[in-house]
């Protein structure tokens, strides 16, 4: 059986991120997460990580689509010998 919930370390591997960065994500409640225990260790549940990672790809898919690569420079700098 899967596990539902993961700590912030395992959160960290996944994502290939430092584990700073997993907290930051979980303090500024871009990726939802609840404190369990005695001593508040953080638990993120496996389907919000999921739900995460697929907002990340649209938000990415939304960029790339408004910043194409090799667009138009709309300024480019003036040739060198003219």
């Amino acid at each position: 059986m899967a596990k539902r919930f993961i700590q912030l370390a395992d959160v960290a591997e996944i994502l290939d991120i430092s584990s700073a960065q997993a907290y930051a994500l979980v303090r500024s409640g871009e990726l939802p997460a609840i404190k369990v225990g005695g001593r508040g260790q953080w638990r993120v549940e496996t389907s919000e990580l999921e739900d995460y990672i697929e907002r990340m790809y649209s938000e990415t898919k939304a960029f790339v689509a408004a910043h194409p690569f090799g667009s138009a420079d709309p300024d480019p700098e003036p040739d060198a010998q003219s």
